[in-house]
């Protein structure tokens, strides 16, 4: 029975010694180098996503503490020239004296090191001791690092790197905003540019049938009034493929009854992608490209081919016509087929500059468009 127990034991110790040295050789495989810097990339990671959407009360009050993390700090605030956005740490009852600080740094566009004698205090307890003010570029805003000695140059570089960083951030937020602008601007002349031409054919042919067929005439009508209600809709930047089929059969039905059997239509849509959520008139363009300027200039009959397939996580989209064509030179030109530019340009401003149009056309060989749409994005959702 002794042999046993000591057996057991030198079998427990055993064991743990083997667990000592694999949860050593874990923790041995990040030199403190590596662990320092993941620990500033990851809490740099986690204040990126609020200052993206810009600087207001909430995202400061997101990012400040991950910034303070990022500082080294007693205290971080964020704060413009009248009040302060949110502060992390100590120094709440130095608010007024960090704002008139960052005022001044913000106007003159220096930073400022401020001691005991630019922070007085009656608190018997205040363990304040300085702080470093640092303007952000491009905005009316500072950060304020907030310390409990007097103010190190390892703060002061800490700071202004952080700093310099967040301006960063808020110049990207910035960038989208503008190309979200530009991106609703470009479909306001998309609407302009387009619908005009549209709306007079599509009239015309409506016309046509009203004596002869006054059946026709009034679904075409029925028609023309869902497709345009759908194009001019006021609400929503994006739409759903679904939907924007249902727009497109609705405008094919209108130039069919214009061109007759002169235009074919060849649909392969795989139902898995319908819900994906894409910028709204994005292929409906596309098609109207094909039959404004591939087929309309053919004298006898043209096919425009619409499909949509699952590529893992995109949706690829395809629009093509066996129409005219057209010389690629001539499509690099900024002013040529405005509604193919447009459709880019709102597609890289939505999801990066890997997602525009792809265009292969020659004369007398028609077009073929391409895009790919991500399945899921966060900036694109259906209303």
């Amino acid at each position: 029975m002794p042999t046993a127990i000591a057996a057991l034991a030198l079998i427990g110790a055993l064991a743990a010694a083997v667990f000592a040295v694999r949860r050593r050789a874990r923790r041995g495989i990040a030199t403190p180098m590596q662990r320092a810097t993941y620990d500033v990339l990851h809490t740099a990671g986690l204040a990126t996503e609020p200052l993206r959407a810009g600087l207001d009360h909430a995202t400061a009050a997101k990012a400040v503490r991950h910034l303070r993390n990022m500082v080294g700090a007693t205290g971080l605030a964020l704060l413009t020239r009248e009040e302060v956005l949110a502060l992390d740490g100590d120094g709440q009852h130095h608010r007024e004296q960090l704002i008139a600080a960052a005022d001044k740094s913000v106007h003159t566009g220096r930073s400022a090191i401020l001691g005991l004698d630019e922070l007085p205090c009656d608190r018997i307890d205040c363990g304040i001791r300085g702080a470093v003010i640092v303007p952000l570029s491009g905005a009316d805003a500072a950060v304020a690092a907030v310390t409990d000695q007097s103010p190190a140059p390892g703060l002061v570089q800490a700071t202004l790197e952080t700093a310099h960083w967040v301006s960063t951030q808020l110049a990207w937020h910035e960038l989208d905003s503008s190309r979200a602008r530009l991106a609703e601007a470009e479909l306001k002349a998309l609407r302009a540019q387009i619908s005009p031409h549209f709306i007079y054919n599509a009239l015309g042919a409506i016309a046509s049938f009203v004596r002869t067929d006054p059946e026709r005439a009034r679904e075409l009508i029925l028609e023309f009034a869902e497709f345009t209600r759908y194009s001019f809709r006021s609400h929503g930047e994006f739409t759903t493929l679904a939907e924007e089929l249902r727009s497109i059969d609705r405008y094919l039905t209108l130039e069919r009854a214009r061109f007759g059997e002169r235009l074919k239509v060849r649909l392969r849509i795989a139902p898995e992608v319908l819900p994906v959520v894409l910028p709204f008139l994005s292929v409906q363009p596309l098609v109207e490209n094909a039959v404004r300027h591939g087929l309309s200039a053919k004298p006898d009959y043209g096919t425009v081919s619409i499909e949509a397939s699952d590529a893992g996580a995109e949706c690829l989209i395809t629009v093509e016509d066996d129409g005219v064509g057209m010389d690629p030179t001539i499509l690099r030109s900024r002013g040529s087929h405005v509604g193919l530019s447009n459709v880019d340009e709102r597609l890289r401003a939505v999801f990066g500059d890997g997602f525009g149009l792809v265009v292969e056309t020659a004369p007398d060989s028609g077009t073929k468009v391409s895009m790919r749409v991500p399945k899921f994005h966060p900036k694109a959702r259906a209303s």
